[in-house]
């Protein structure tokens, strides 16, 4: 099993910029891959940014557009989104997520939440 905890989020205002932080613990080796999902109030959560340890490949959701940035370490054990010129529309619940294969992704942290207000 692996466990997700995230951290980072908070208010900020448009045109700020926030650092998510997600610590995995267990079986981190198992991790294929890791990333960031986002539920914004009344919407279905949607699929921000990923990183492919395999592959060592990175991919984002078209919004991003630039402006997030995706990192991890080698261990596996800790991943991060770079926020800048946070925009309302970014405002939600922000997830972290791992798979062991491609496909669904089956380890969920319990989310921060992200305003973008101001």
């Amino acid at each position: 099993q692996v466990q997700l905890v995230e951290s980072g989020g908070g208010l900020v205002q448009p045109g700020g910029s926030l650092r998510l932080s997600c610590t995995a613990s267990g079986r981190t080796f198992s991790l294929d891959a890791m990333g960031w999902f986002r539920q914004a109030p009344g919407k279905e959560r949607e699929f921000v940014a990923r990183i492919w340890w395999s592959r060592g490949s990175i991919f984002y959701a078209d919004f991003v557009q630039g402006r997030f940035t995706i990192s991890g370490d080698n261990a596996k054990n800790r991943v991060y989104l770079e926020m800048n010129s946070l925009k309302p529309e970014d405002t939600g619940v922000y997830y972290c997520a791992g798979r062991r294969v491609p496909g669904s992704y089956e380890y969920w942290g319990q989310g921060t939440q992200v305003t973008v207000s101001s």
